[in-house]
């Protein structure tokens, strides 16, 4: 499946919409990083489904909003996997006073900017990245 976007869910239940408009805006911001998609997995679940996923494949036992598997075979390719948890979005969006919404697309940039390169640690490539994310937030046209 060349260049596809596709989502998934594990163990919640979420009505993503817009979904044409969000491929749209992804393939339109990971080709203005010069890459092209190959295949990207969005999977939207629970703090305890991605909480198993940070132990098993990082080793750590703390909850996150997003967890990405990079893999890519091909220099200028994005090629991955990326875990959302909706509890940890929802919760955030709540604390930053957006919309739960806004919030996801923000985590799935934030996710998608990882299979492009770029770190949020130290503190100083988080600044960066947070606003390589309002760059491309504003992107969106749907």
């Amino acid at each position: 499946m060349k260049g596809s976007i596709n989502f998934f869910t594990e163990d919640v239940k979420l009505r993503l919409e817009k979904k044409s408009g969000l491929k749209a805006w992804i393939k339109t911001s990971v080709q203005a990083e010069k890459y092209k998609i190959t295949e990207l997995n969005f999977v939207f679940c629970s703090d305890l489904y991605l909480l198993e996923i940070n132990k098993q494949f990082l080793n750590h036992s703390t909850f996150t909003d997003v967890i990405t598997f990079d893999n890519a075979e091909d220099v200028g390719t994005v090629s991955g996997d990326i875990y959302i948890s909706i509890d940890r979005v929802s919760e955030n969006a709540f604390k930053f006073g957006v919309s739960v919404v806004d919030e996801i697309h923000r985590v799935m940039m934030h996710g998608v900017l990882h299979l492009l390169g770029y770190k949020d640690k130290p503190k100083k490539n988080k600044v960066f990245m947070t606003e390589m994310e309002n760059k491309y937030l504003a992107l969106r046209n749907f």
